[in-house]
């Protein structure tokens, strides 16, 4: 508070506003980022499935961790980002990481308190009907069955990739105070 204006407080800083901005973007970009980096021509198998496995898993974390810097919006642009990005029909994985962040967003106060695998099995079952949903999706906008092997695939990377995935971004939100207290 001001000294000389009770109950005004001085405005921050363009450093400081810069901080605030950084710590409350930093899942959305970051997820972001990975997409970008898992789309490089690294010719890597099951590459489109690394894709997506990192997008639900980083869009997953987040909306349970710090749902606040995962709004719904950013998740529809990451999901669109990744249907652009893997050439698959457009609306899948939009639909898929909504669906996701809702789940994560509903369970964000009790299922933390199940410990690390409480979390991690309740992402094995959203990684399931994730695979399940966009195999389901896109045979139906393709308009004939699709092999199963690639859903499989899916759902196993992601449930796998996920402690990987959730111990760097634990200690990210470790350091991403709440921007009001840092």
């Amino acid at each position: 508070m001001n000294e000389r204006t009770p109950g005004i407080r001085p405005r921050p800083s363009l450093g400081r506003r810069l901080d605030i901005a950084f710590r409350v973007s930093f899942p959305a970009v970051s997820t972001a980022l990975a997409l970008l980096f898992t789309a490089a021509p690294l010719r890597l198998p099951g590459q489109s499935e690394l894709q997506g496995a990192l997008a639900l898993g980083m869009v997953f974390f987040w909306s349970l961790h710090r749902p606040e810097s995962m709004p719904p919006l950013a998740v529809f642009a990451l999901g669109l980002l990744a249907d652009l990005l893997d050439f698959g029909p457009v609306g899948v994985q939009v639909l898929v990481l909504l669906i996701a962040h809702g789940l994560a967003f509903s369970w964000r106060l009790a299922l933390p308190r199940h410990g690390f695998v409480g979390v991690w099995m309740a992402f094995l079952a959203v990684a399931v009907g994730a695979a399940a949903l966009q195999w389901g999706l896109t045979a139906l906008l393709a308009w004939q069955i699709l092999p199963a092997a690639p859903a499989l695939f899916q759902a196993t990377l992601s449930a796998g990739l996920y402690p990987l995935l959730a111990l760097p971004l634990a200690r990210a939100q470790a350091t991403l105070a709440e921007p009001d207290q840092a």
